[in-house]
């Protein structure tokens, strides 16, 4: 294996089925009992346990098509719970944070990790450790797949969600097992490859990701850029993808949900979008940026043919970056006013924010003094919402009533981040105890 690999291991773990196993962590009797989880507005279903797999239920389905076969086979189901979702996702990280010094967390379910080759523990005894001890302090299953380089240990992962036989863990460990697995793959299913570039590959006769790791260099240049080729090189097993010790920055920051009823009048929009450009700015400032510019859309239900369609956006310059939650509202409701137009069923909006910089960063604007005064304003507001949970403070322009939320009618309590929501554990006795 040394031979096969650099100076470095790098590996992915990845949570099993994660939202389904957040949900089955504080229920043991959905142990064997087919679980999905469904979207905002509880419309398509985003995650399946193995026994729903099984059944046929395919990822991103609409929920109604499915409800005969949920019914019958008794299926448990579960509106998103987001904020569970992501405290547990932290709790895993944390531990593998603590047992290894170079983590990538690359998604809410997934992080590479790379140890040197030195590493006295062979890939699969290290991956039962991993796995053991994430179960242990967590209740979340993993499974872990280990490569030479990123791309690989992406596409090892694959392999060791279908191979539970093996303590759920695959390690590519010399040249003949590479090839073997990149036959099989098909390209559009290589990690950072894409529909468009797959589809230009096919049509060129490049159909596996062998075949597309044997390709000349100059032809990969031509054809994928140098990302592509970097790609082309990992999969050769070079490694070109280094971890990222840093989170890069985000470029846009963005809020949008389908609406539980059709609105109707711009009065309600602008309930929603008030709501979501709060939303925006509180993600803003966790992040420590400011936005440059405001973008708003509406839309109607493109689903509903026999309804009259309506789609339209705006994006509006601010004169000087800002995060204050009036300023981003004022901005969006501005646009929100522009696009609007009475006498559809919206069905959706959002509001995207970018041109991002830090928040230490001050174009000063030659007619408007910076207000210090906004900046110690949102840190409190945040602060109080952070300790006596979201919502506590917010724009009277956000509404009280929201008729037009989102449905969430099958959301399962959140165990780990309110008080009232904490689980209850009962104990009861016999009567007579016998005394030795």
């Amino acid at each position: 294996m040394k031979q096969f690999y650099g100076k470095k291991i790098f590996g992915l773990i990845d949570c099993n089925n994660f939202y389904v196993s957040c949900e089955r962590l504080f229920r043991p009797d959905l142990a064997d009992r087919p679980v999905v989880v469904l979207s905002n507005n509880d419309g398509c279903i985003i995650a399946r346990s193995n026994e729903a797999k099984a059944l046929g239920i395919g990822m991103g389905a609409p929920y109604f098509r499915h409800e005969t076969l949920i019914r019958r086979h008794n299926i448990a189901v579960f509106s998103s719970n987001y904020p569970l979702y992501g405290d547990i996702s932290q709790r895993v990280m944390d531990i593998l944070m603590r047992l290894e010094p170079e983590v990538e967390v690359y998604s809410i379910d997934e992080a590479f990790i790379a140890f040197p080759t030195t590493k006295h523990l062979a890939p699969e005894k290290y991956a039962a450790f991993l796995r053991n001890t994430v179960q242990r302090n967590t209740g979340i299953p993993v499974s872990i797949g280990f490569g030479p380089t990123k791309t690989l240990a992406k596409i090892a992962n694959r392999f060791a969600k279908k191979n539970s036989d093996a303590g759920s863990t695959f390690v590519i460990d010399d040249r003949h097992c590479l090839e073997t697995l990149l036959a099989g793959l098909d390209v559009d299913a290589v990690w950072g490859m894409g529909r468009r570039h797959a589809g230009r590959l096919k049509k060129q006769g490049v159909r596996t990701a062998l075949e597309l790791s044997r390709r000349p260099d100059t032809w990969i240049r031509k054809q994928l850029t140098v990302a592509g080729l970097r790609t082309v090189m990992e999969l050769r097993g070079i490694p070109c993808i280094p971890l990222e010790a840093k989170t890069p920055a985000k470029k846009s920051v963005a809020t949008s949900r389908s609406f539980g009823r059709p609105v109707l009048t711009l009065s309600d929009l602008q309930e929603a979008v008030a709501t979501y450009a709060t939303q925006a700015a509180c993600k803003l400032r966790s992040n420590g940026l400011k936005t440059t510019a405001v973008h708003v859309f509406i839309r109607t239900n493109s689903f509903k043919n026999e309804e009259a369609q309506y789609c339209n956006s705006r994006t509006l310059t601010l004169p000087a970056p800002s995060s204050h939650n009036a300023t981003l509202i004022k901005a969006a409701l501005a646009s929100l006013r522009a696009i609007y137009r009475p006498g559809y069923r919206y069905q959706k909006a959002g509001v995207l924010l970018t041109g991002l910089v830090p928040e230490n960063y001050e174009q000063l604007h030659i007619f408007k003094a910076p207000d210090k005064k906004n900046i110690l304003l949102m840190k409190a507001v945040d602060e109080i919402n952070q300790r006596w949970g979201r919502n506590t403070i917010q724009p009277g322009s956000a509404g009280f009533n929201r008729e037009w939320h989102y449905r969430q009618q099958r959301k399962s309590p959140a165990y780990t981040t309110r008080w009232s929501e904490l689980p209850i554990v009962k104990a009861s006795f016999p009567e007579t105890l016998s005394v030795a």
